[in-house]
């Protein structure tokens, strides 16, 4: 009685295993060791740091410096021609400096805006590496698994074949068909072992291909789970309404349009005045033969208007300006591309879905066909040896065709969802 427990326990444990290894679970092993992506992260806590960088801007500055200096004067000779004494001096100076800038023409404001900006393009930039790699895994995943079917498909074919030169052979023997009918057959069972050696093939480098892109050894494809739907708009009005608001390029190139607008506003107010208030405090010691110490204090307020560089701040302003309108035209191409590619993948979408539904009658009919095809041909009927070929060709065809449309169907979601912005780890939940 424990040892039927146990073995249930066992299973039940074996099971709860296999429905864990699924997409979702390769999914967030490629989001973890992804390279690509990881470079992405490092770059997103750079960028963090250039906006705290442009925000000190705004903060004094404390600046303390010290020296010590020691020196001698000999061979001193007074206006009659008498020696003088040697002397020595030794002299300390300590002094603390505060800084804070109070105007400098909006450049400050516009530097820290623009490091904000470029945090989000980084954080924007990351997600959409994020998305690549999920459409990667899926697409390496479905292609796993269609490529093992495959091979089954053809490893069937070949059997089937075998069987059936044996059969014909028989049959030969017999005076039931000619030597061109098994000839027909040994023809076609050296074309289907050729098939299983490119299937085999495919099907090792589908493998390689899934352990470079996850970073997890490929596991046995018979225990993976081959079918998902995602959360997916109904229309096409619906899907261009979306990507005009979540579409990664498109949130990108807006970005990259309000940091060009940033950088002009920059450039413009280097030509602005600026004011500054300086307060500082000196210490000496032995600051001469007759003062031994001595301190000072001063506050300065300072103001500067650059006029003219040679030339240099207008024509940083003229290439500010001029990059802002490639980026404002790169904007409008991105706008207009992505209602293309929103259009494109929808119809591939929809084009997928029913290519599925052909390939899927075009199956049951091909199973039917051969079923009865055979059925004739075993019963010794007027079903030739080519008749029965050619049915079993078309049977693989279907079979192959069907797997085939199966994963273009299930990628074409992924690259949908991607083209809208809303692909996600979340999403395959």
């Amino acid at each position: 009685m424990k040892i039927k427990y146990i073995l249930l326990i066992f299973f039940l444990l074996i099971s709860r295993l296999n429905a864990e290894i699924n997409l979702i679970f390769f999914t967030e092993k490629a989001l973890a060791n992804n390279l690509q992506l990881n470079a992405e992260r490092k770059k997103l806590e750079s960028v963090k740091q250039s906006r705290n960088i442009s925000r000190s801007e705004f903060l004094p500055s404390i600046t303390l410096s010290g020296d010590q200096t020691s020196s001698t004067t000999t061979n001193r000779i007074d206006k009659n021609g008498s020696n003088l004494s040697d002397t020595s001096l030794d002299t300390e100076s300590k002094s603390i400096s505060l800084e804070q800038t109070i105007f400098s023409g909006f450049k400050g404001l516009n530097t820290f805006k623009k490091s904000e900006l470029q945090t989000e393009k980084a954080k924007l930039e990351l997600r959409q590496t994020k998305q690549e790699t999920i459409l990667k895994t899926a697409s390496a995943y479905f292609d796993l698994i269609f490529k093992f079917k495959n091979e089954k498909f053809y490893n069937s074919n070949v059997n089937l074949f075998e069987r059936q030169v044996e059969f014909d052979s028989v049959r030969v023997q017999k005076g039931e068909i000619t030597l061109t009918d098994l000839a027909q057959s040994q023809s076609s069972l050296a074309g289907a072992n050729a098939n299983l050696i490119k299937a085999q093939t495919e099907f090792y480098s589908s493998k390689i291909n899934f352990e470079r892109i996850i970073g997890e050894k490929a596991p046995d494809p018979e225990n993976l789970k081959d079918k998902i739907i995602l959360n997916l708009p109904s229309s096409l009005k619906t899907s261009i309404d979306i990507a005009k608001s979540n579409n990664i390029d498109l949130l990108i190139s807006k970005l990259d349009y309000q940091i060009a607008e940033k950088e002009l506003n920059i450039e413009k107010s280097r030509l602005s005045p600026s004011a500054s208030i300086n307060i500082s405090k000196t210490e000496n010691k032995d600051f001469s033969l007759t003062v031994d110490e001595k301190t000072e204090e001063s506050v300065q307020a300072k103001i500067t208007w650059p006029i003219i560089k040679g030339g240099e701040n207008i024509s940083s302003i003229k290439k500010s300006s001029f990059d802002r309108q490639r980026a404002q035209i790169l904007l409008k191409d991105t706008q207009s591309n992505t209602i293309t590619e929103t259009s494109n993948s929808w119809s591939n979408y929809l084009s997928s879905k029913s290519v599925l539904a052909s390939t899927k009658a075009q199956l049951e009919a091909a199973e039917i066909a051969n079923e009865g095809i055979t059925s004739e041909y075993d019963s010794g009927n007027s079903r030739t040896t080519l008749d029965v070929i050619q049915s079993r060709s078309l049977l693989l065809d279907a079979r192959v065709a069907y797997a085939k449309a199966e994963k273009d169907f299930l990628v074409s979601q992924f690259k949908l969802a991607k083209q809208l912005g809303t692909l996600s780890l979340k999403l395959l939940k």
